[in-house]
């Protein structure tokens, strides 16, 4: 479980084939001497939003073995050697929670569709996939390649959210251009609410 709230920008150092096929499994490597300082084997890290476990742990960096499910359904597989990442360790039971629920589980790849620079913010629209959208509302929270936002506008195939400096410099979100790849996930209490309400439509 995480919170949202990226704890460093860290880097992919390594990107090895670890399955019989290309793109079928991959191990990273990544730099991050945060989330690294206390970190061990199976431990779990969110990458871009995306819960891997650490498999090995040497100085500043650690390991993770991507499946072929996770490459498909994330954006973990566009990334290469030298590629910034946004890094959480899973949240601790007495930690506040500073951001939402954050599972680690990626619903949905989109892409950043446009930027409009404020006085000392952005917005930033991002394209909303249709198994999605019935989840993002006005106001709610969303995950974007692991960082907890607000979603500030909604429409019909893509919604919106502000981003302030301290997002814009200490994570991802700052650099990605348009057309760039993001990891999106919606809030897990929707979901549980509209398993729970059409349970209760049907015995009614």
């Amino acid at each position: 479980m995480f919170t949202g709230i990226v704890e460093e920008l860290g880097e992919v150092t390594e990107i090895e084939q670890a399955g019989d096929f290309v793109g079928d499994a991959v191990r990273l490597t990544l730099r991050g001497p945060v989330v690294t300082a206390d970190a061990a084997h199976g431990d779990s890290i969110a990458v871009n939003g995306v819960c891997l476990t650490v498999t090995a742990v040497f100085g500043e960096c650690f390991s993770a073995d991507v499946m072929k499910e996770t490459l498909d359904r994330s954006s973990l597989g566009a990334l290469s050697s030298g590629s910034p990442v946004n890094l959480e360790r899973a949240a601790k039971v007495s930690d506040r929670l500073g951001g939402h629920i954050v599972q680690g589980h990626v619903d949905a790849k989109a892409e950043v569709v446009e930027r409009i620079s404020g006085s000392r913010w952005e917005t930033v629209r991002f394209s909303l996939p249709p198994e999605s959208a019935r989840y993002v509302v006005e106001k709610g929270s969303i995950t974007v390649d692991g960082v907890s936002l607000t979603v500030a506008s909604v429409a019909a195939d893509s919604f919106t959210v502000s981003l302030i400096p301290t997002t814009l410099h200490l994570t991802t979100l700052g650099a990605k251009g348009i057309g760039a790849p993001v990891n999106l996930e919606t809030d897990i209490v929707a979901k549980y609410v509209e398993r729970l309400v059409a349970g209760s439509a049907a015995g009614a």
